[in-house]
């Protein structure tokens, strides 16, 4: 297994017209956080990355939408992603949008997601399987060094683990396009919806949503007792009855 971290040069998309097929992988991500928008509730929400910034949360109840990015021009908040300038605990709801594939560091920028988002808030990731047509692709020598494959892809089941031990329960997770071909679309869905849950561990992309729990190291015990009952001992009453006795056959 490769580490998550590379000390690499990677090009970061800030556009989905960078991307091969990246309006149809656009697409099928926002046709997915339009069915997630309606659920999320809160104040402000963060969209990290240019690819987060240009999918559209209209229907969004949370109305205050900050969209942060170093050359997207949708951009209005221009910062790291490793440094994210927020208080802690004060982000409802994060958008990141295939930014683990072309972190130098994701463990850094998901410490981060998770020390301004608050308790109970929610994280959107969207990446690319590496187990799957896409993730194959990136092997051939010509397309190395070309956008979506430049990138490292990353499992599901690791994005997992990393939320795993930042305490995140995992909502839903969808992996689909097993076969990441436009020409004769209709067909290759038939096919992938056929396959049904034996195809999906290979599918091109995936879509995670999680929730932050937090819980407390130990169980925290109450600082206020029940008072003993007053009651007469046993043992004494039947010493002073057995005496009492004596003296009396006496």
């Amino acid at each position: 297994m490769k580490p998550a971290r590379s000390e690499k040069k990677l090009e970061t998309p800030h556009s989905w017209s960078q991307m091969k097929n990246g309006q149809w992988v656009c697409e099928s991500i926002q046709t997915r956080l339009d069915e997630w928008c309606p659920k999320l509730f809160g104040y402000h929400m963060l969209k990290l990355g240019g690819l987060s910034c240009e999918l559209a949360s209209c229907n969004c109840n949370i109305q205050h939408q900050v969209h942060l990015d170093i050359q997207n021009p949708l951009h209005n908040v221009i910062a790291d992603s490793g440094e994210l300038p927020f208080l802690e605990r004060s982000i409802d709801a994060v958008i990141v949008t295939h930014q683990l594939d072309y972190c130098n560091d994701p463990h850094r920028m998901l410490r981060e997601v998770d020390r301004v988002l608050i308790d109970d808030g929610y994280i959107i990731l969207t990446g690319f399987n590496p187990l799957s047509l896409t993730g194959l692709a990136s092997f051939l020598p010509w397309r190395k060094r070309s956008l979506p494959w430049s990138g490292r892809m990353f499992t599901p089941n690791r994005i997992k683990d990393w939320l795993g031990v930042l305490n995140y329960q995992v909502v839903e997770c969808d992996q689909y396009a097993l076969f990441p071909m436009l020409k004769y679309r209709p067909l290759w869905t038939w096919l992938e919806n056929g396959l049904g849950d034996y195809g999906r561990a290979f599918g091109s992309l995936y879509f995670i949503v999680a929730r932050k729990r937090t819980y407390p190291l130990k169980p925290i015990k109450p600082h206020w007792r029940f008072k003993r009952r007053l009651s007469p001992v046993g043992v004494n009453y039947r010493v002073k009855s057995q005496s009492k006795q004596m003296s009396e056959q006496k």
